[in-house]
């Protein structure tokens, strides 16, 4: 056992490049996966709408924590490596894709049905009216809910340490180990966490009130 230094508080702040890198994977992998399951959801074709809602029960329905497992030590009985970036990343963003596709096809719902009855009217087929008319509007409800959903993405790299993937959370526990000072050490990780947090909680936040006077008018 030793004293906690602050060589141990550098590595734990260091860390969090990898939680920041993990959660733009996240991000923007599950950014691309939910405009596919919005879109899925919304579709006009039943089997898109279908598909679209049985991944989103499975993902939504099962914890985050368990799919890293099914990924990270399941995939390998099927003789299938996996490292933990390749696990972690995975498992995030078809988490990611899951969640925010249900956020964004409130958004696309969201907009007034006279727009798609407009668009019907031009004459517009199904391509042209979510690009041109539905997605620019439903761009805008769902910006503030989006950011705000990127705190809990962060939040969910955490589990990642669960695999070995050394992000906060994981750094936290080695130093733990060595210096035993549970107390210090996992009051360092929580405050990196804060710090990561609370500027897109205030974003979003900022962003809801924003919506809610352009509403007003």
């Amino acid at each position: 056992m030793r004293t906690f230094s602050l060589s141990d508080l550098l590595y734990i702040v260091e860390a969090a490049r990898w939680t920041i890198g993990l959660s733009l994977i996240a991000f923007i992998g599950g950014a691309i996966g939910g405009l596919l399951v919005a879109l899925g959801r919304t579709a006009d074709s039943v089997i898109a709408r279908r598909v679209a809602t049985v991944f989103v029960g499975v993902f939504q329905g099962t914890p985050l924590l368990l799919q890293l497992f099914l990924i990270f030590f399941g995939l390998p009985v099927l003789g299938i490596d996996v490292n933990p970036w390749i696990a972690a990343g995975t498992a995030l963003v078809l988490n990611t894709s899951a969640f925010l596709g249900e956020i964004w096809r409130g958004c696309i719902q969201a907009v007034p049905h006279g727009q798609r009855e407009a668009a019907d009217a031009l004459g517009l087929h199904y391509v042209a009216r979510m690009r041109d008319v539905v997605l620019p509007q439903a761009f805008k409800i769902a910006l503030a809910p989006t950011v705000g959903y990127m705190v809990q993405v962060i939040k969910g790299t955490s589990l990642a340490a669960i695999i070995g993937f050394t992000e906060v959370t994981r750094a936290g526990q080695i130093i733990n180990n060595a210096t035993f000072q549970p107390l210090i050490v996992f009051s360092l990780v929580a405050a990196v966490y804060f710090v990561l947090c609370w500027p897109l909680s205030l974003l979003a936040a900022r962003m809801e009130r924003r919506q809610a006077r352009a509403l007003a008018r």
